[in-house]
């Protein structure tokens, strides 16, 4: 519901602030007075497009702000907390037009985007006039409306679960297709890859071992006569020399003596000793690890060619052994899951059958529903028109299958009407005739008025061309939808005015050489007045106060 609209700077509206009644609203006034322009403004809080020529002269901008209430269970507030939108039960709409042609709009206080606003445009409020499109005429909204009339929502929802399913099994079904597609192709190079790695078999840390033994083997002669004189020079001597050993036994020998006398000398006699036993030690050990080394080129060559082939798999698979091992349990499973790609295929194959056949199985009975509900919505809205003046027209609900099964099942919705007896039915939003269009509309809201998302409705002058008893029934119908939905009616038939429950009338006045806007909420007497001049024109009588009186008091 509009709780409350200002506009300021808007064409000849310098600056006004309009608060609405929960029920009918009307506006009235002469022509030209800028009715429509208050029509424009709640267009432009729903994301209308902003022009240039709507910013009043002298100006630099324009600015529309509109409170709505928002029930707390509502459509509107689920797409206001998907939008990130806050909101204590309230909406702030705001959008403001520059004189150059760009605009700006914000939801709460938060910028967003014109399509933002267009999106939840449906849920706050529709426009219904001979010129502007509204969601009625709209196709794309009409199964939409069709269900809410025959109460089928919960049949649409249960199916919109069975095809999501459907939907998560074909993707499967397409992913595991492609891979069997591939998988002969990627099953030879997985097991190429495979082979190459057993073949060599590597072992954990098994390139730094094969690194040393490679060294060992290529300088057997130098690390042999390394060791050799190392160990001789230890525990032999050479050329005279006495062997290092000897000579650090007899310093040994000589320090013990000295400690005799001196027992500070004690410790370092210990460490020279100990150094000889040490090295004593090493010796043996070089003299082990010559006799160790050998030179074997049969060895070597092995050793080479089993390394060549261990790093060409590290540089594919490596750096490490560790990884190339890794590597080889990743290739054994995704091998292992291709061989079983096939079954897989068929498993879900079936499943997407038995999906099909039981979703298509309840399009079907929700489309023999909605055929059912199609009739009676189609008799409703002919019955409307029939009080709107328009007995000789026809409607058809039309219930035609779609292209494919999809969550709201596989028909497609729309109105057609036939304004005049021997016309072929047509769709809504090509009935020639605007006050055709508007009666239509105002038929298909009454009908829908308990269905419809929008928690407004806006009449500007739909009931154009029409007079006497047609007028007051089309009053009636606005009247009525009003106890569903709140209802803002821009008329200049008195028949209607007299049953709102808010008058407000439109004027303009000159101050300063300026031409404005103005909109003022009626009192009881002003409201006579007002339907006089309704029904008088430009001398008001006594007759005409007194029609007036007696409409507001059958009212």
């Amino acid at each position: 519901m509009l709780v409350q609209i200002t506009v300021r700077n808007l064409v000849l509206i310098e600056e006004l602030v309009l608060e609405l009644h929960p029920g009918f609203n009307v506006l009235t006034g002469e022509t030209g007075a800028g009715k429509s322009m208050l029509v424009d403004a709640v267009g432009l809080v729903l994301g209308g497009r902003a022009r240039p020529d709507l910013v009043r002269n002298g100006t630099r901008e324009a600015e529309v702000e509109a409170l709505f209430d928002v029930p707390p269970s509502s459509r509107l507030a689920a797409k206001l907390e998907a939008a990130g939108v806050p909101n204590e039960q309230e909406l702030v709409v705001r959008r403001v037009v520059h004189a150059e042609g760009r605009s700006r709009a914000f939801l709460n206080g938060r910028l967003c985007t014109a399509t933002q606003l267009a999106d939840l445009a449906p849920e706050l409020c529709d426009i219904a006039s001979q010129h502007e499109s509204v969601s009625l005429t709209d196709p794309a909204t009409h199964l939409g409306y069709l269900d809410a009339f025959g109460k089928l929502e919960e049949a649409r929802a249960a199916l919109a679960v069975q095809v999501d399913a459907l939907g998560d099994v074909a993707r499967e079904l397409e992913e595991a297709r492609s891979a069997e597609r591939g998988r002969i192709e990627r099953e030879d190079f997985l097991a190429f890859q495979l082979k190459e790695i057993d073949d060599v078999r590597p072992l954990p840390g098994e390139e730094s071992e094969l690194d040393v033994e490679r060294a060992r083997l290529k300088h057997a002669g130098r690390l042999t006569d390394a060791t050799r004189r190392a160990e001789a020079r230890l525990c032999e001597g050479s050329e005279g020399a006495r062997a290092i050993c000897d000579e650090l036994a007899r310093i040994s020998g000589e320090l013990d003596g000295a400690a005799e006398l001196d027992g500070s000398l004690a410790d370092l006699a210990r460490v020279v000793a100990s150094a000889r036993t040490e090295l004593v030690d090493a010796a043996r050990a070089l003299g082990r690890y010559a006799d160790g080394v050998e030179s074997n080129p049969a060895r070597l060559a092995e050793v080479e060619e089993r390394l060549f082939r261990l790093q060409k798999l590290l540089r594919k698979h490596g750096p490490t052994t560790h990884e190339l091992t890794a590597h080889r349990e990743e290739l054994a499973r995704e091998l292992g899951a291709l061989s079983k790609a096939q079954d897989r295929v068929a498993d879900l194959d079936q499943r997407h059958g038995a999906l099909h056949e039981d979703a298509a199985r309840a399009a079907s009975a929700l489309s023999k529903k909605r055929r059912a509900a199609a009739e009676r919505l189609a008799d409703a809205i002919g019955r409307e028109l029939g009080l709107l003046g328009m007995g000789r027209a026809r409607v058809i609900v039309d219930v035609a299958p779609g292209a494919r099964l999809g969550p709201s099942g596989t028909d497609r919705v729309e109105f057609l009407i036939a304004p005049n007896r021997g016309e072929e039915p047509r769709p809504l939003r090509r009935i020639a005739s605007g006050g055709e269009l508007s009666r239509a509309l105002l038929a298909l809201k009454r009908v829908l008025a308990e269905q419809g998302p929008a928690g407004m409705y806006v009449f500007d002058e739909v009931d154009a061309g029409v007079g006497g008893a047609v007028a007051e029934v089309i009053g009636r119908s606005i009247k009525d939808i009003a106890t569903h939905r709140q209802v803002l009616c821009v008329t200049h038939l008195p028949q209607i005015a007299a049953l709102a429950d808010a008058h407000f009338v439109v004027g303009k006045h000159e101050t300063k050489g300026r031409t404005s806007t103005t909109v003022h909420r009626l009192g009881d007497k002003e409201r006579v007045v007002e339907l006089a001049r309704m029904i008088g024109g430009v001398k008001v009588g006594e007759a005409a106060k007194k029609a007036a009186v007696e409409m507001l008091a059958v009212r």
